[in-house]
């Protein structure tokens, strides 16, 4: 390679990452879904947030084969993730609500797991129960020290709850436990600068049937709201665009 295609790839080299550095809009970075993930206004039993406006949510409704808790008897679920930038120091807050449709020994959860530069948070877990608190989840991992929930005491809202991300299990009820729990707010605040990644999840206990969802909503860090579904600005898409036209000269003047 010459002197002068050594440069222009290194230049290239450092237009790509700079635009890998852009690629995290909003202090986010590209959200992955696996399952049944969406975005929703104010439905059934799910109000809309204090924050106001559309929510997002996981659902085991046309949930499949997922990274869980490991619990021993998950069967299908859904999780949504996305990546942030923070500071050492600043709050992390969200709100959620849990909605199960299932009850009894067919024990459906739900949880939200931060992982950091340094060490993996349980930001919460929440778990279908006939009786007693919510969260954290009945025979689950304990929420992360530092970790805080507000209210303190989580209890749902008995009855079968109506929410269309419930699919046919909206307004129904298997046994004692289902329910909602209304948006509750946690917030923690973060040990160490650098990425993090926000994992929420939920699946079926012992069997696929009644459904259970989660809907999350109002995050913010450092009092600075994070979208949880990033795009690339204007701007970053225009840099990809250039790296792209400066590997197409290259291509073109190596054919040449």
């Amino acid at each position: 390679m010459s002197d002068t295609s050594s440069k222009k790839l290194n230049k290239l080299t450092a237009i790509s990452a700079l635009f890998l550095s852009l690629g995290m809009v909003g202090g986010a970075s590209a959200s992955v879904c696996v399952g049944t993930c969406g975005t929703l206004g104010a439905d059934g039993v799910v109000t809309a947030s204090p924050q106001g406006g559309n929510y997002n949510y996981v659902s085991t409704s046309g949930g499949v084969a997922v990274a869980d808790l490991n619990l021993g008897s998950e069967t299908n679920g859904s999780t949504y993730s996305f990546s942030f930038a923070g500071n050492a120091g600043d709050q992390l807050k969200f709100y959620f609500n849990f909605v199960t449709s299932d009850g009894s020994q067919y024990a459906d959860y739900a949880w939200v797991n931060l992982l950091g530069p340094v060490s993996n948070i349980t930001l919460f877990t929440a778990r279908t129960t006939p009786s007693g608190n919510t969260v954290p989840g009945n025979g689950m991992p304990a929420i992360s020290p530092g970790v805080a929930v507000n209210p303190a005491t989580v209890t749902v809202i008995p009855g079968g709850p109506a929410w269309s991300p419930l699919g046919g299990s909206s307004g129904t009820c298997y046994s004692g436990g289902c329910g909602y729990t209304g948006w509750v707010e946690a917030t923690y605040d973060l040990v160490d600068t650098g990425t993090y990644s926000m994992l929420f999840g939920t699946v079926n206990w012992l069997d696929s049937a009644y459904q259970t969802g989660l809907a999350f909503d109002g995050i913010t860090v450092g009092g600075i709201e994070v979208d949880p579904n990033p795009t690339p600005e204007p701007a970053t898409l225009a840099l990809l665009g250039l790296g792209l036209a400066g590997l197409g000269a290259m291509r073109r003047r190596k054919t040449a």
